[in-house]
């Protein structure tokens, strides 16, 4: 299913980011122009966005949302906020200050693949579309569009 298949004047009500951690081989700027265009149409007030809170993609998409847009907010951990790299908790740490997250959930799973998967799952279940930036054709993001396709979710991917 693609967003097309929703119907022209249905917008999503909540909607997940996903994406690689590996973000150094672009500039900052490249990230934005990327989440102006393909983020923004669907960054409406009352839409709520789900984001993993580890570094890259979710960090840089969580700073950009909090910061460009009047969403409501969710970060999802697979195990405890202590348990994620310092730069993502900088970044929902920074987020939290300004007034802009609305909700931190902390699973208390593992912190390894299976606990990454199992938080995306979590957030895909609770969203009716998925955007995703996978940097290969394999790993968490592809896991997780492949995830939503099975649960019929429409899905915008966006490599970078």
């Amino acid at each position: 299913m693609t967003f097309d298949d929703m119907g022209r004047d249905t917008m999503p009500q909540a909607v997940t980011i996903t994406g690689t951690r590996s973000t150094g081989h672009r500039e900052l700027e490249e990230y934005r122009a990327l989440f102006e265009e393909f983020i923004r149409p669907f960054a409406l007030a009352g839409v709520r966005f789900y984001l993993g809170g580890a570094t890259g993609i979710d960090s840089l998409a969580l700073l950009w949302l909090a910061g460009e847009t009047d969403v409501t907010l969710s970060v999802v951990v697979p195990a405890k906020l202590v348990d994620q790299p310092a730069d993502a908790r900088h970044a929902i740490s920074s987020v939290r200050e300004s007034g802009r997250l609305d909700e931190l959930v902390e699973l208390g799973g593992e912190t390894r693949t299976p606990g990454y998967f199992a938080r995306n799952r979590w957030m895909v279940d609770r969203s009716t579309f998925v955007i995703g930036f996978p940097h290969s054709d394999t790993g968490g993001t592809v896991y997780t569009l492949g995830y939503a396709a099975e649960q019929g979710k429409p899905r915008l991917t966006i490599p970078v």
